[in-house]
């Protein structure tokens, strides 16, 4: 028996899978070398480049670290937060720009007042629309007219001023309009006797000046009754948008940096489409997060003004571009029609702070027109990519060149 076992054993040893399993086992030790791919090709399908990603963030900050620093102990500490703010409540009337933007409370608080006429019944269709339109004219004219007549507010200040107010136009228009589709929903459905929950109105009472103001600051141009809410306030979260924020605009400011203009886009379109408004948003416990889209992978001129800005891309469509349509209007002149006013509103908020009116702005963004046609007709792919691009890098420092060349003959009297 004992031998009958050896002998089994070694045939065990000596059968054709054993002897494949010890030439593999040497072919192993002998093959070093696959066919494949690097990881940084695109061939390879590889995508977790988060290390990556971590290795900028942490020389991003050890070279602000490092400027702030050299900032620190050559020039000090040069703005005294707690004298900035005596020194705006001893004399309020030194800061006109902020009084502005204060003042337009006054808007708010008028179209509010409308809806709730039409809301109980007090008013007419037709006298509330009037009464909408004369507010948001009064919107553009009242601080655009306020920053050309006074001599103390600043370009920086105007700005500031102007963007408040084409934001705050665009959020009252939508509540106009939003309103508008609720009370047609409610009389449309109490013809066929039913009820409507969806546009059960609450523009009434302190629920409807909590509603409002609630809509004011939340990061989006487009009312709804309803905003979608997070469950929670995320601190943690809430701390890294703010600590973005505050090494952003040190970026910015900081004298020891000389950034390209296409750069200072870059940090600005990060600082305030994701870092600001992802704070904002956190803060109110507003759900929507989607402030932007993939414009970086732009192959058109018309996909990158669609996805860059989503809260203006949503106002656009919902309140201008659909209804155009809706009304026969082909697709070409409602798209035509959208840079127009997008020309319109670039221009007004640089001409009337700078108090110069040179429509460099409103050329370049109306050159989009037939750049996005001639891109979409004989570029694709990675082509058009680097097209779109290329009018970035190329076409927005141009136009603030213009400004700058333009500004500084007004004031100084000569280009040298």
């Amino acid at each position: 028996m004992g031998k009958s076992a050896q002998q089994q054993q070694q045939q065990l040893t000596n059968s054709p899978k054993k002897q494949r399993s010890a030439v593999e086992d040497i072919n192993d030790r002998l093959r070093c070398h696959n066919l494949q791919e690097s990881l940084l090709s695109s061939a390879s399908g590889y995508s977790n480049y988060r290390g990556i990603l971590n290795w900028c963030v942490v020389m991003l900050v050890l070279s602000n670290a490092r400027l702030f620093l050299e900032n620190i102990i050559k020039y000090g500490i040069l703005v005294d937060p707690i004298q900035v703010v005596s020194l705006f409540l001893k004399d309020p009337y030194s800061w006109p720009a902020a009084c502005l933007i204060i003042v337009s409370n006054v808007f708010i608080l008028a179209a509010l007042y409308t809806e709730r006429r039409l809301a109980v019944g007090t008013i007419s269709e037709t006298t509330g629309m009037i009464l909408h339109l004369f507010n948001l004219t009064s919107l553009l004219i009242f601080p655009s007219a306020s920053i050309l007549t006074v001599t103390s507010i600043t370009p920086v200040g105007g700005v500031l001023s102007l963007g408040t107010y084409t934001v705050l136009f665009l959020k009252l228009y939508s509540y106009m309009d939003s309103n508008k589709w609720c009370r047609e929903i409610r009389h449309a459905k109490a013809k066929r006797m039913t009820r409507s929950y969806s546009c059960k109105y609450i523009s009434i009472g302190t629920a409807g000046l909590l509603n409002m103001y609630y809509f004011i600051f939340a990061p989006t141009l487009c009312y709804q009754l309803n905003f979608p809410r997070s469950p929670r306030i995320r601190k943690r979260f809430l701390i890294r948008r703010l600590f973005e924020m505050v090494r952003g605009n040190d970026q910015k400011h900081c004298p020891k940096i000389l950034v390209p203009n296409h750069l200072i886009w870059l940090i600005f379109f990060y600082w305030f489409f994701h870092s600001s408004l992802n704070f904002v948003a956190e803060l109110l416990q507003f759900g929507d997060r989607e402030f932007y889209r993939d414009w970086w992978n732009s192959e058109t001129v018309t996909y990158f003004w669609a996805n860059w800005n989503i809260p203006v891309h949503k106002w656009c469509l919902r309140h201008f571009y659909k209804p155009m349509l809706r009304k026969g209007v082909n697709k070409f002149l409602a798209q035509t029609a959208v840079f127009l006013a997008s020309a319109f509103f670039h221009e007004y908020l640089v001409s009337v702070p700078l108090k110069m009116f040179r429509l460099w702005a409103f050329m370049g963004m109306m050159a989009q027109v037939p750049l996005a046609w001639f891109v979409s007709r004989f570029l694709n792919g990675n082509y058009g990519n680097a097209a779109v691009w290329m009018s970035l890098i190329i076409g927005q420092p141009i136009a603030v060149l213009m400004y700058v060349h333009d500004y500084y003959v007004i004031h100084y009297g000569s280009t040298t």
